[in-house]
């Protein structure tokens, strides 16, 4: 079966809650099983240090009404492994934010350390109290790790959008990370774990499109920046992101989050072939998409309708990353973060 196969069988098993297991076969799942605990012992048990909490007001002094954020998901959106909040990927996320859209942003950082795709419901009821604009999501990766069935992860990820798009938050999920370039996993099985974790990710697209979500590619995260430095962009364990790491994590997210929030530049609104930019089938684009870090999936109109022959149309998007703004810390009241705006 090709890649493009696979991916829309994950995600149809996923819609009618089948098993998914013969997208890859039962060998192939009992291969990767033996590889993830291989890894799991390689990388070591996480410490019961909790990452630096970034929930908080930023954009200070910058007018508002303000944005609100929830970061939902796993270790990679809370920021293990960092010692300071302005290194974890919230605070580099929402400084991010508001500063390109010169706005006030307040940021609920919900993700918890080993969650995977079953947690995601509970960390969007919670994080739908604090009425918010945006919600990213990054899951996927311990699912792979703990070899969670694909279609069941794929299944909790479109119920957590649903919920999310059905009280008219915006959504965007960076998909499960290319896992071929972590170290702990070594060839051949290393091989293993990129088929699976990108199939997941291809999958994962093609749900959340589906409930109105649009979703950025982790793919290799950084692709050659990770190759070329992985002692600088991996932390200790060789698995999660140093603060580096997680600083050109939040960059490939910042322009997909001002574009589901209707904030980007006019000159940006279109696509731009000469980018590598156009519309495609929803399969074929989440399968491109999973191979090029930072990758947008978007759902559009083609002559006014959202689906053709091959299913739901796609925009496929590689938008521009901004400089790095100076990283705040979080204000804890409002009034601090708006300070210079009476």
């Amino acid at each position: 079966m090709g890649t493009t196969g696979a991916a829309r069988k994950l995600a149809s098993a996923a819609a009618f809650g089948g098993g998914g297991l013969s997208v890859l076969g039962a060998g192939l799942y009992g291969v990767l099983v033996a590889e993830a605990r291989l890894a799991r012992r390689t990388i070591g048990v996480l410490s019961e240090h909790t990452p630096p909490d970034s929930t908080g007001w930023y954009g200070r002094g910058r007018p508002g009404p303000a944005i609100k954020i929830a970061l939902l998901g796993d270790s990679s959106a809370a920021g293990y492994g960092v010692e300071r909040v302005e290194d974890t990927p919230g605070a580099q996320l929402a400084s991010g934010i508001a500063a390109q859209a010169d706005r006030r942003v307040h940021l609920r950082a919900s993700a918890v350390v080993g969650a995977k795709s079953s947690d995601l419901l509970a960390q969007v009821e919670a994080a739908l109290g604090t009425d918010p604009d945006l919600a990213v999501i990054l899951i996927g990766a311990n699912d792979v790790t703990h070899t969670v069935m694909p279609s069941q992860s794929v299944q909790h990820l479109a119920e957590g959008v649903r919920r999310l798009r059905d009280d008219g938050v915006a959504v965007v999920v960076g998909t499960c990370p290319d896992l071929g370039t972590i170290k702990p996993i070594a060839p051949p099985l290393k091989q293993v774990a990129r088929s699976w974790s990108r199939r997941l990710a291809a999958a994962q697209s093609i749900a959340v499109l589906e409930e109105g979500g649009r979703t950025v590619a982790l793919a290799s995260i950084l692709g050659p920046e990770f190759a070329a430095a992985p002692a600088l962009l991996f932390g200790p364990d060789q698995f999660h992101p140093s603060a580096d790491g997680y600083k050109q994590l939040a960059s490939v997210l910042i322009p997909s989050c001002l574009a589901a929030l209707g904030l980007v530049p006019e000159d940006e609104a279109l696509p731009e072939p000469y980018r590598g930019e156009g519309v495609l089938p929803v399969a074929a684009a989440a399968v491109r998409a999973v191979k090029t870090p930072g990758t947008e999936l978007g759902g559009t109109e083609v002559s006014g309708s959202q689906r053709g022959l091959r299913g739901r149309w796609v925009e496929l998007r590689h938008r521009r990353r901004h400089p790095s703004p100076d990283v705040e810390s979080p204000e804890q009241s409002e009034a601090d973060a708006a300070a210079t705006e009476l």
